[in-house]
């Protein structure tokens, strides 16, 4: 494959750049549902009363990245067909286990001390969650959503196999037609958005986090 300087600027202009918005939705939504489960479970798994679930439930979200998204896909395939649902739940599945992961390692590294004082302030467990636990499992929490967007990026790409469009309909047009040009613009915008991600998500970390712990 031949590289042409005036196709790439094409490529990167005007085949990738409609193709933007789609790949950041089968980022950003899988990222979001998965945030929403994920977090949840990890703090409920630090819970002496589920902690008796930890194996299963980890094991289930284990499962969802140890499966290639595609295979995923497959096993939806027969009930949502082909398209952007699919995608969308596959990328989830993929998302899950850093963000359970690490809100379970975050939280379940408060100090015992830390919690009993703030018992013996007086302070309810929801309390002791919400204003001990989970500040200060923050940057890990944070670290483990950072780790899950920054794999998304990259594995959203398959989502143009199945109709879902992103940017690699954009790579995959370049695989089937031999243009190198397709090929390096869209890789090069997906690259793009997970230093993006990493970078947001550094700065929030950064901004949450407690001014003692930075």
């Amino acid at each position: 494959m031949n590289f042409d300087s005036g196709r790439f600027i094409e490529a990167l202009v005007s085949r990738s750049i409609p193709h933007i918005p789609e790949h950041l939705q089968l980022v950003l939504i899988p990222l979001a549902i998965a945030t929403a489960i994920a977090f949840p479970a990890g703090v409920l798994l630090t819970r002496s009363r589920y902690q008796r679930y930890k194996t299963v439930i980890m094991g289930i979200f284990n499962a969802g990245q140890t499966i290639p998204p595609l295979a995923v896909i497959a096993l939806f395939f027969p009930f949502l067909g082909l398209g952007y649902r699919p995608a969308v739940i596959a990328l989830t599945l993929y998302a899950l286990l850093p963000i359970a992961r690490n809100t379970l390692a975050g939280i379940s590294a408060v100090p015992r001390e830390v919690k009993e004082a703030a018992r013996g302030m007086g302070m309810t467990e929801w309390q002791i969650l919400k204003e001990v636990e989970i500040p200060l499992a923050l940057p890990v929490v944070i670290s483990g959503i950072k780790t899950s967007a920054v794999l998304t990026a990259g594995t959203a790409a398959l989502a143009a196999l199945i109709g879902g469009k992103g940017m690699g309909a954009v790579i995959f047009a370049g695989i089937n037609f031999f243009r190198v040009e397709l090929i390096l613009a869209g890789t090069i915008y997906i690259g793009m958005m997970a230093v993006l991600f990493d970078r947001v998500l550094t700065y929030l970390g950064h901004r949450f986090t407690a001014p003692h712990m930075k």
